[in-house]
């Protein structure tokens, strides 16, 4: 920030989270921070985009779904 802290410095890379997770503290340095900010960045007018929000769906839907079949069972 600059001596005000109202303008990013220009190196700076764009952040992408919700202000909800800013103001729980997260950031692109802690892990649910940087999946967070991975997720917005996507732009769904890109197909190679889309693809990795459908990948991320997947790795997240998987495990939990093993759990429930394990748990029934």
């Amino acid at each position: 920030m600059t001596s005000r802290g109202d303008d990013p410095e220009p190196w700076a890379p764009a952040e992408n989270l919700p202000s909800d997770a800013r103001r729980m503290g997260l950031s692109r340095s802690v892990p649910d921070g940087a999946l967070l900010e991975l997720a917005g960045s996507l732009d769904s007018t890109k197909r190679s985009h889309r693809l990795i929000a459908w990948i991320l769906l997947v790795v997240m839907v998987v495990p939990v779904l093993l759990t429930v079949v394990s748990l029934v069972r």
